[in-house]
Parts: structure tokens; sequence; C-alpha cells
């Protein structure tokens, strides 16, 4: 039986020739129908798919026709229909974010690699972070914290100084941004089912700004982040180049 393959693409030229030449080679099937689906692009693209395609049961393959590439695969046109059906699968649960507003609106948003509160004015942040109810630290004076995903963590969370999740890790990395006061204080790993809150301190003097990947919320006061595990998204690599396989490899650069 042949793979029903959708393609999907950024819009930089290289990914569209890219989709234009797989297409004429495999064909291309609505993603509704498809068994698959194969976003060419960088990172931010497969990101993109994933949260958009989230009710779709297909699994995404991504091949790398952007710059970093962390989720995709290698680029070839050769022997796709082989790969995908030799590809491992990876199932990632993002992060639900509930941000409060001052004007008393609500806004919410998923996070596949992370959730970050950062400031959003010429003074640092002032937060307090609460670990299911239990205030944890009562004021951390920062440009900013984030919540990040095993698969997330080699991104935002890593260049923040935060650690490396193995991708089966049933943990959660709480990291600060440049904290200024506790000065030494690096962050926390949080049980997966762990909720975490940040509540904003000085808000009108020290504003603050919250995003979930592409959600971004401005004037926040309070921010309720938590796994979402009803929602999984399923993401296929070749075979040794797996998530698990790549967060190791960071570790060694």
């Amino acid at each position: 039986m042949s793979l029903r393959i959708a393609f999907c693409a950024s819009r930089a030229p290289i990914a569209q020739a890219a989709a234009a030449g797989l297409s004429r080679r495999y064909g291309d099937h609505a993603e509704e129908g498809a068994d698959v689906i194969v976003a060419l692009g960088g990172d931010g693209f497969m990101l993109q798919t994933l949260h958009r395609t989230q009710a779709n049961p297909a699994p995404v393959y991504g091949m790398n026709r952007g710059t970093v590439g962390f989720l995709m695969n290698e680029y070839s046109e050769h022997a796709l229909v082989e790969r995908l059906q030799a590809a491992e699968e990876a199932v990632i649960n993002p992060l639900g974010m509930r941000a409060l507003c001052a004007d008393g609106t609500e806004h919410r948003g998923l996070a596949i690699n992370e959730v970050s509160l950062l400031r959003a004015g010429p003074q640092a942040a002032k937060l307090r972070i609460s670990v299911d109810g239990k205030v944890r630290l009562p004021e951390l004076v920062c440009d900013g914290a984030l919540v990040a995903t095993p698969a997330g963590s080699t991104a935002y969370n890593y260049s923040a100084h935060g650690p490396i999740l193995p991708i089966g890790a049933d943990v959660l990395a709480l990291t600060a941004v440049a904290a200024f006061r506790p000065r030494r204080w690096r962050g926390a790993l949080l049980p997966k089912a762990a909720e975490v809150c940040f509540d904003v301190l000085e808000a009108e003097k020290r504003p603050v700004m919250a995003e979930a990947d592409s959600v971004a919320v401005r004037d926040v006061t309070r921010v309720h982040i938590r796994s979402e595990p009803g929602v999984a998204h399923r993401v296929l690599f070749d075979p040794g180049h797996g998530l698990e396989e790549r967060l190791i490899q960071e570790q060694f650069v």
C-alpha cells in the first residue's frame, strides 16, 4: 500500500521549490486524508505546522529547508517513501498557557517549546513563582523566566543556560533569564504534571509580556502554565536521528 503524503512548505523559495519537486515525484494529497504530512522549512515552520495540524491524526515528518532544523530531518528527494516507512515516532505534549492581563482579559495558547515571560520596559521584571499553589520564590528580579518542555529544552531554555532534558523525561525546566536577585538562582526541574504560576509584581511600573510559541500577550499580571497531556503531537524522525539522540548530541558540542 502506497503512502498518501501531504506536502507543506514555508514561504522561503528553497522550501517552495522542494515542495514542487517532491509533489511531482510522489503526488500531493490533502492533509485531511493523508497518512503523513511532510513539512519543508525550518524549526519555526515545523512548530507552525504542528500547531495547525494538531487535530489531524497524521504524523508530521519535517525536512530541513531552513537554518537550524533541530526538529527536522535531512533533506533529500530520494527514497522518501522508504524513509517515512522506517521513521521513528516521538510524541510531544505541549504546554498550555493561561495569561491574565491588566485590562481583565484572559488569553490562552499552546507551546511545544516553551512559555516565556519577558520584561516589556526599561526596568527588570519582578515575578513571584508558585508551583501547585505553593509560593516557591517570593520575588525574582530578572529580564524574564520560562518553562520549557524536553523538546524545547535546547531552544531558548538552553540559550538562557537552562538544562537539556531527555525527551522521555517527565520533567519541565523552569529557567531564569538574566536573574539579578537572587543572583545565583538558575531555575528548577519540576514534575511534568506541575502547574507553575507567575505573578507579576509592580506590573504598571515593570510591564511584562508572555509568549507561547507564536502567541504573544502584553501587560500580563498572572500567567498559569501546565502540560497538556490531552494534546499529542506525533513527529517522525529518521532512525538514529530522533529527538533523544539530538538532545544527547547537543550536550557534547
